[in-house]
């Protein structure tokens, strides 16, 4: 299968109106499970290492997959450069985004640091975009996502102590910020159509392979299994690893890159916001101005005009 053309692909300009329910209502989907899985996974890691609570989220994810591969036979990659596709944003996604931040956590990065850090990949974006897919930015996008950004800002800093960061926990952060950022740019120039079981099969294999020799060198792998743990392993599963990531790539796919990347704006206040319901963890004054404040660049940045 030859590459997909650098320039914007004709459904980016398709009508609203013409496509799928599903694919409109993606961003709320998205942005409520994605956002959620923080505090989630702040239960898991009560009674899992990092890496071993990573091992068992994706094992799980492939047993699910492996059982609808069988039922279902969709057909797989027919070159190696397919395989290779599909396995390396995989490997970026799973292994150096969620891999590197976990190991964030362990090395001293507050939840709230590495979600300001993570909130800098649209502009990362935004500057490689142009280059690298053919899109093209608009001042109005730019104010967008700067707008957007100090929001973020705004939430996370009412809420977390960014004082001192460990050299270690930063390196972790800044590479898990680059994977997610890779990922992002590799799928919208060299995705391909698959199915999503065969996209899923093969990304978190890959994303496995990163993971495993992390957990074997680090951890015991001891867990402490609870209803709690089980029913956090579960969301990760199916509403994050699954539902989620499967819809990031549909939008990325069927949307511009960069107004895609400018949604993630919203998942460091969506998920403090989720944390004070689910957690009890208190959101200030400034912290909702920021929720505010980042909604509405996200809105000017994504709209169109």
């Amino acid at each position: 299968m030859s590459h997909q053309s650098t320039q914007p692909k004709k459904n980016d300009q398709e009508p609203l109106k013409s496509r799928p329910w599903w694919l409109i209502a993606a961003p709320i989907f998205f942005l409520f499970l994605w956002a959620g899985g923080y505090s989630v996974a702040k239960v898991g890691l009560q009674y899992s290492p990092p890496m071993t609570l990573l091992v068992l989220r994706y094992s799980c994810v492939l047993a699910l997959m492996a059982v609808l591969f069988a039922i279902i036979r969709p057909e797989l990659p027919k070159t190696l450069k397919d395989w290779l596709h599909l396995a390396f944003v995989g490997w970026l996604m799973q292994a150096m985004y969620f891999g590197l931040c976990y190991l964030a956590f362990i090395n001293g990065i507050a939840a709230g640091t590495a979600a300001l850090i993570m909130a800098l990949q649209p502009i990362l974006v935004a500057l490689i975009a142009p280059r690298w897919s053919g899109e093209q930015i608009s001042q109005r996008q730019w104010g967008g996502l700067i707008i957007a950004l100090v929001g973020t800002a705004l939430v996370i800093i009412s809420r977390y102590d960014i004082g001192s960061l460990p050299v270690a926990g930063l390196a972790c952060a800044f590479a898990s910020l680059i994977g997610i950022t890779g990922a992002t740019l590799w799928e919208k120039r060299f995705g391909l159509s698959h199915h999503p079981i065969t996209t899923n099969l093969i990304g978190y294999a890959a994303g496995l392979a990163g993971v495993l020799p992390l957990m074997l060198w680090l951890e015991t792998a001891e867990v402490q299994w609870t209803w709690s743990f089980a029913a956090a392993l579960a969301y990760l599963v199916i509403g994050n690893s699954v539902i989620a990531v499967g819809l990031l790539l549909a939008m990325i796919r069927a949307g511009e890159v960069s107004k895609v990347s400018a949604l993630l704006f919203l998942v460091p206040p969506l998920a403090a916001l989720i944390a004070w319901i689910v957690l009890g963890e208190i959101m200030s004054s400034l912290a909702w101005a920021g929720l505010a404040l980042a909604g509405a660049g996200v809105f000017l940045a994504t709209r169109k005009w």
